[in-house]
C-alpha cells in the first residue's frame, strides 16, 4: 500500500512539473514585460508561434538545440511586433495583444500546411533531451525563475526595468531610457514565450499540433497575477496550475471511475476564472502598466 502511494504521489508530481513548465516560461515573460508597464496578453500567440519554430527548425536542422534557437527567434519576432505597435505607435496594448493572438493562429495553420502538407500536427521531429526522468526544458524553467528574480531584485538593470514600469516619467528624468526598458522587457517575454512553445513542441510532444498552446498562454497572466507579478511568485502559481491539470493522474491511478476526464481538463481554465475575479482588484500591477509613455520636450 506505502509503495503503491509512493508510485502514485511520484508520477503526480512529475505530471505536475510537466505541466508547469510551458505556464512558467510564459509567465516569466509576462513578468518582464509587465514590469517594464507593457501589457502583453500576446502571450499566447507568442507561445503558440514559438512551438511551431520549435518544430520546424528541429525537422529542416535534426538538431532539438537549433529548434530551441529557432523558437526564440519566433517567439523574438512576434514580441517585437508588439513592442513596436505598443511603445513606438502608442496602440492599445489588448488590442496589439489580440492581433498577435489571432495573427500567431493563422500562421501556424498556414504553415503546417504549406511546409508539411497536412492539417492537424507536423511529423515526428528531434526532441529535447532527458536529464534523469524529467525533460531539459523543466531544469530551464526552474533555473531561469531564479535567474530572472536576481535580475529584477538584486541587480542595477532590474531596478531601472521596475522604475520605468512604475513612474516611467521620474525614470526619465533620472535619465533612464525608458523606451529602451520598455523594449528589452517586451522582447524579454518573446524569448521566454518562444521557450514556453518549445517545451511544448520538442520538450513534451516532438510534433507541433495545430492550437497546441490551448489557452496556456492565458493561463500564464492569471498566474503572473497570482503571483503578484514576481518571479518567484509566477513559480508558485504556475504550480498550483500545473496540480490541477495533472489531478486527473492521481484519479486515474487510484482507480477512481465515474469523473469525466473532460472535467480535469477544464479545471485549470476554471481555476483561471476564480482567480482573475478574485485576484485582479486587490493585487496590485505595476502602477504605468498599460499606459503607454510619451516622451515631453
Amino acid at each position: 500500500m506505502t509503495v503503491a502511494f509512493g508510485t502514485i504521489l511520484l508520477t503526480f508530481i512529475m505530471a505536475t512539473l510537466r505541466a508547469t513548465t510551458p505556464l512558467l516560461l510564459a509567465a516569466l515573460g509576462g513578468v518582464f514585460s509587465e514590469r517594464a508597464g507593457v501589457v502583453n496578453i500576446a502571450l499566447e500567440g507568442i507561445m503558440l508561434a514559438g512551438a511551431w519554430g520549435a518544430a520546424y527548425f528541429s525537422f529542416i536542422s535534426g538538431s532539438a538545440w537549433i529548434g530551441l534557437l529557432g523558437a526564440v527567434f519566433i517567439g523574438v519576432i512576434m514580441a517585437g511586433l508588439h513592442a513596436v505597435a505598443s511603445i513606438k505607435y502608442y496602440a492599445d496594448q489588448v488590442v496589439s495583444g489580440t492581433a498577435i493572438n489571432l495573427l500567431a493562429v493563422g500562421f501556424t495553420e498556414f504553415m503546417l500546411n504549406r511546409i508539411w502538407g497536412q492539417a492537424g500536427s507536423s511529423p515526428e521531429v528531434a526532441s529535447l533531451p532527458n536529464i534523469g526522468p524529467l525533460n531539459f526544458m523543466i531544469y530551464l524553467a526552474f533555473i531561469l525563475a531564479i535567474v530572472s528574480w536576481v535580475a529584477l531584485y538584486r541587480t542595477p538593470w532590474g531596478l531601472r526595468l521596475r522604475s520605468v514600469g512604475e513612474h516611467p516619467l521620474a525614470a526619465d528624468t533620472l535619465g533612464i531610457d525608458v523606451f529602451k526598458m520598455r523594449y528589452a522587457g517586451v522582447l524579454l517575454s518573446g524569448v521566454l514565450g518562444g521557450l514556453a512553445g518549445a517545451s511544448l513542441s520538442i520538450g513534451l510532444l516532438s510534433r507541433f499540433v495545430d492550437g497546441m498552446s490551448a489557452g496556456k498562454g492565458f493561463i500564464a497572466l492569471a498566474a503572473m497575477i497570482f503571483g503578484k507579478w514576481n518571479p518567484l511568485g509566477a513559480v508558485g502559481a504556475t504550480l498550483l496550475f500545473g496540480a490541477s491539470q495533472s489531478l486527473s493522474v492521481i484519479f486515474q491511478l487510484m482507480g477512481i471511475q465515474g469523473i469525466p476526464t473532460q472535467f480535469f481538463n477544464m479545471l485549470p481554465y476554471v481555476l483561471t476564472m476564480l482567480i482573475l475575479a478574485g485576484f485582479v482588484g486587490k493585487s496590485v500591477a505595476p502602477a504605468a502598466d498599460g499606459i503607454p509613455y510619451r516622451k515631453t520636450n
